[in-house]
């Protein structure tokens, strides 16, 4: 039999901001904080996506706020 060794230590969560697709069926969604549009669309499916809190592992984005960024600059 195979078990599967729980960490060593819990991974903190806290409550993130997402953008979660409005197409029923599909699951596309990101974190805010690595959305390039102030108001994305899913790449899955293109439809509009809408703004919703879900409690994830804390994930700091080293880039800052990508949407603050100029399109066509390319991220070092």
């Amino acid at each position: 039999m195979y078990f599967q060794k729980k960490s060593l230590e819990d991974i903190p969560e806290e409550n993130t901001t997402i953008w979660s697709c409005s197409k029923e069926g599909c699951k596309g969604w990101m974190r805010d904080n690595f959305a390039f549009e102030d108001v994305p669309v899913c790449r899955q499916c293109h439809s509009p996506m809408v703004r919703s809190v879900k409690m994830l592992p804390l994930l700091v984005n080293p880039n800052g706020d990508p949407k603050s960024l100029k399109k066509g600059i390319q991220i070092s």
